[in-house]
């Protein structure tokens, strides 16, 4: 099977200590992955170190099989909602067209006064149906639920037509019916891209994902039936320990 993430004993560190060690695994096309662990455990330098965004200390990382910056327009990313000034004047529409500006050229297209094309049009308002969100085309970003306004973001990330989706932390502050509609949304985009999302939810995690990678720094792996209680005390309470648990859904 085609692997569009691998990580092959890849070592990480900003400074003393180090984020992440000896970090070994791969995600297949057509996975869905949650990344979970502690705070600080690495899962946010996992997806920068997919995006090309860091280069490892040592090891290797391969996205479709190459340099994960030369492949960086076959992804799609979702940031977390914290990160985004709802103050901003923007419509749902014209924040989701935003992911059809070509992402190697992004600011120069910017400042070039870039002009979507129909087929842009098209792209957008065909992702806010995917995300249920196209009687909302026309409405200010920023007096979107919080539910609404992750899945403006995703459709903003699929616009692109990406292979790989990126989520970080999709289901921070909202409620559980938009979990619900999201789990729902997520499989169904997955019949046609790998994803891979990094969440604290363990439960929305087990409802929706087909494999599970725990990160805290180093690697471990088990079966899904040992994703109980001792192992998510090991994860959260005991520095150095990764683990990557596979449930065949």
């Amino acid at each position: 099977m085609e692997s569009v993430v691998q990580f092959k004993s890849v070592a990480f560190s900003y400074a003393e200590p180090v984020v992440l060690q000896d970090a070994t695994f791969s995600v297949h096309c057509g996975d869905f992955v949650s990344v979970v662990g502690p705070n600080g455990g690495g899962k946010t330098t996992l997806l920068k170190l997919i995006l090309g965004l860091v280069s490892p200390k040592s090891g290797v990382v391969q996205l479709f099989g190459g340099d994960p910056k030369s492949a960086a327009p076959r992804v799609g990313y979702a940031p977390q909602q914290l990160s985004v000034d709802l103050r901003f004047p923007i419509s749902v529409l014209d924040t989701v067209l935003m992911g059809r500006i070509k992402r190697n050229n992004f600011i120069t297209n910017l400042l070039n006064g870039y002009r979507y094309s129909k087929e842009d049009r098209l792209a957008a308002i065909y992702s806010l149906q995917k995300l249920c969100l196209e009687d909302y085309a026309n409405f200010p970003f920023g007096k979107l639920s919080g539910g609404q306004r992750q899945r403006a973001l995703i459709a903003r990330a699929i616009c692109g037509n990406p292979e790989l989706l990126l989520l970080d932390e999709p289901t921070s502050n909202i409620d559980a019916n938009s979990e619900q509609i999201l789990c729902e949304i997520l499989t169904e985009l997955n019949k046609t891209m790998t994803i891979i999302m990094v969440s604290h939810d363990v439960r929305f995690v087990s409802q929706c994902v087909k494999n599970v990678i725990c990160v805290n720094k180093t690697v471990a792996t088990h079966p899904t039936s040992e994703l109980n209680e001792k192992t998510l005390h090991q994860l959260y309470h005991q520095s150095g320990v990764r683990i990557v648990l596979h449930n065949h859904r």
